[in-house]
């Protein structure tokens, strides 16, 4: 499995004014100005706010926490699935913009299946077949796409109510979720102890640390699903943002957009944002199979290096508004929202029609478990998976 590391931001600020160095006790010249008053240390962001936001179709009650950091960038999470509801970021004038797609109530939560701004899990993106074997051992798994499992199942990790504990030490301001997946829950093995921390940090960073135990080996491969539009959720489609992906290869699919096993190289397709391009550029360029089984973009990119490091970065042009990724992970799932399809009213009472949002997911390849070629996603007793994501977001002028 990938190891994380921890990454630690030191900021130190000094300021010095007159007698040596020392700002207090000390007098000016005769007759001269008034020594300098001590400058006014920036006040703190206010604490974490909870509220009820409804409850589970089982029962459990939901809880919405607001953070905000010192910059007035605002998130709003849930307990269910771990949902990002809302996050406003200021364009390139400080005007504020909710930049992910999502519903007013939590209804919406429970009753659609775009996934909107959810911890996935246990499996991020799809298994083919929906099953793996571990140890000469067959484990059957939902079909819920087609023939192949996607996202977790049926009741994956974005249907379930998380113990949700907000925490505002330190100068920044997160949520720590944790629960225990049970053995068999939707079909794989070992009882998964989960902690997924969201960090809001005044580097206007949203940091998203992984973590995860297993009494028997299991696959693993969590990740983050908010649909982004930087112009604005109800802004209209997101053709126009350009697209940064720092990968030489990506992995084709099948018709039922899992992966042949190969590594291809972009160079030359319409795969290929190792240099700003619009999304909507090469979208639909005829005659590209691939752009005809995800209906546009909803593949994995072999992302380049290792450890942690930047790995994409959107921009939208006219609020000025970009988008980084940073992480761990091997790869970067780019969804170009094909599935939108103005069936969904969110937030504001805002129509999500065909491609309004699009998804840049963390992650080990699709189908991993199956293709024994691909980065492992096997947790096994006695380990420990850990992987980090940080979003940064900011302006171009």
């Amino acid at each position: 499995m990938m190891r994380g590391s921890r990454y630690a931001v030191l900021t130190l600020a000094l300021a010095v004014a007159g007698c040596g160095g020392f700002i207090y006790g000390c007098e000016g010249p005769k007759g001269g100005p008034e020594p300098a008053s001590p400058p006014t240390p920036p006040s703190p962001p206010p604490a974490i706010s909870r509220a009820a936001f409804g409850t589970s179709q089982d029962g459990q009650p939901v809880e919405t926490f607001t953070l905000r950091n010192a910059n007035g960038i605002e998130m709003r999470v849930i307990s269910l699935g771990g949902i990002v509801t809302h996050l406003k970021t200021p364009d390139r004038s400080g005007a504020m913009a909710d930049i992910v797609l999502g519903f007013d109530r939590v209804d919406g939560y429970l009753n659609e299946p775009p996934y909107f701004g959810a911890i996935i899990g246990r499996y991020g993106n799809r298994i083919g077949k929906a099953r793996f074997a571990i140890d000469g051992t067959n484990y059957p798994l939902a079909a819920n796409n087609g023939p192949n499992h996607l996202h977790g199942g049926v009741k994956g990790f974005d249907k379930v109510v998380w113990k949700a504990e907000p925490d505002a030490s330190g100068g920044a301001q997160r949520i720590v979720f944790t629960r225990t997946s049970a053995d068999g829950e939707e079909g794989y093995p070992g009882n998964l102890a989960v902690k997924v921390t969201y960090t809001l940090t005044n580097n206007n960073e949203l940091a998203i640390d992984y973590e995860a135990t297993t009494d028997k080996p299991t696959h693993v491969n969590l990740t983050h699903h908010s649909y982004f539009n930087l112009a604005g959720h109800n802004a209209g489609d997101i053709l126009g943002h350009e697209l940064m992906i720092d990968a030489d290869r990506y992995t084709p699919v099948d018709d039922t957009l899992i992966p042949t096993g190969e590594l291809a190289p972009v160079a030359g397709t319409p795969f290929d944002f190792r240099q700003s391009t619009a999304i909507g550029a090469r979208i639909n360029q005829s005659g590209d199979q691939q752009l005809v089984f995800g209906k546009g973009y909803d593949h994995n990119w072999v992302t380049n290096g290792s450890g942690f490091r930047r790995v994409a970065r959107a921009y939208e042009p006219k609020s000025g508004r970009t988008l980084e990724v940073s992480t761990t992970e091997p790869g970067l799932q780019f969804y170009s929202g094909n599935f939108l399809d103005g069936s969904i009213t969110g937030k504001d009472g805002a129509v999500y029609a065909h491609r309004t949002g699009f998804c840049l997911e963390t992650q080990h390849f699709p189908d991993s478990p199956n293709k024994s070629s691909f980065p492992s996603t096997l947790l096994k007793p006695g380990e420990t998976y850990r992987t980090r994501t940080v979003y940064r977001f900011g302006v171009q002028r």
